[in-house]
């Protein structure tokens, strides 16, 4: 048999090389057990930390389930790192439910284990119960196991209705970016006494509607971390918010030092001692579940 009629032989544990970077998971990375709803709770109540980021395609989704990520959320932030908006305000639920299709995809593909959580945008919950319910089944059957929404108040009724038809809920407190022209802009939320109570109440009434996480973004890390302890069943992601919560989560694009504008002050750069983005992705799931990222001296206030 001459050279040209051999075939290339793949090597154990790797898989034939397959176009534009998608292949399916090889058999040497170790299988993650699925993470869940119960999952999460487990972790919470054990004290393990949850490693959570923002991913917008196929590819990126399974390199971050495979550097270990426990929750993938497709945020609406994809309208400023993706669309080049100022604001997520102008995402539609139709480029939401395009977006988490294609997290979904690749969490198919690589076999993945991470929560996907998806974002519902502006406008798409706000004008009823029913609204939020449709709006939410659109990402739910585009592969979200976990719907986010922003806001304390009124979303607590939301929340509930949601969470009694099935449909699992991550709240999101403090700054919250679809309603960042009220809050007079990206500032830290609960520096006073009365903003910080107004947080524990809603904390507080969106955990007993039934909501699995909650998302606190730019708020003092003390505050974070009292509001963790007062916490009996969900499990707070911080965002700026101090090391005292029960998780983290940042915009990929932010961690990956890819950010176009300003970067903010809670953002630790993984891409800075990394030689991949594997290795980032790895290097940030390693210093949430440590402790070591965020710090608090540097990263929160």
């Amino acid at each position: 048999m001459t050279t040209s009629d051999q075939k290339e032989t793949p090597a154990a544990g790797t898989e034939t090389a397959a176009p534009y970077g998608m292949q399916s998971r090889s058999a040497d990375i170790a299988k993650r057990k699925k993470v869940t709803t119960v999952r999460l709770a487990d972790m919470r109540r054990q004290g393990e930390k949850i490693a959570m980021l923002t991913a917008y395609d196929a590819t990126f989704a399974a390199i971050e389930d495979a550097a270990g990520v426990d929750c993938i959320l497709v945020g609406d932030s994809l309208g400023m790192v993706c669309q080049g908006k100022n604001s997520t305000v102008g995402v539609s639920l139709d480029e939401m439910a395009y977006h988490t299709r294609c997290v979904a995809k690749g969490l198919e593909k690589a076999d993945g284990a991470a929560l996907l959580v998806a974002d519902l945008p502006f406008g798409s919950y706000h004008q009823s119960r029913d609204q939020a319910m449709a709006s939410s089944v659109c990402l739910m059957e585009a592969g979200a196991q976990m719907i986010k929404l922003e806001g304390g108040g009124w979303t607590t009724e939301v929340v509930q209705f949601l969470v009694e038809r099935g449909i699992p809920v991550c709240g999101h407190l403090g700054l919250t970016p679809q309603t960042v022209s009220a809050l007079g802009g990206f500032r830290v939320q609960g520096k006073d006494d009365d903003g910080a109570a107004k947080l524990v109440r809603d904390a507080k009434a969106l955990e007993a509607a039934g909501a699995s996480l909650l998302v606190l973004e730019m708020i003092p890390a003390k505050l974070a971390a009292d509001l963790t302890s007062q916490m009996q069943t969900c499990a707070t992601i911080g965002i700026g918010a101090g090391s005292g919560t029960a998780g983290q989560v940042l915009v990929m694009h932010d961690m990956l030092g890819i950010n176009i504008g300003r970067m903010p002050k809670f953002v630790r750069n993984f891409m800075d001692d990394a030689d991949s983005v594997h290795a980032a992705f790895s290097a940030y799931v390693r210093a949430v579940k440590d402790g070591t990222f965020p710090e608090d001296a540097r990263h929160s206030w």
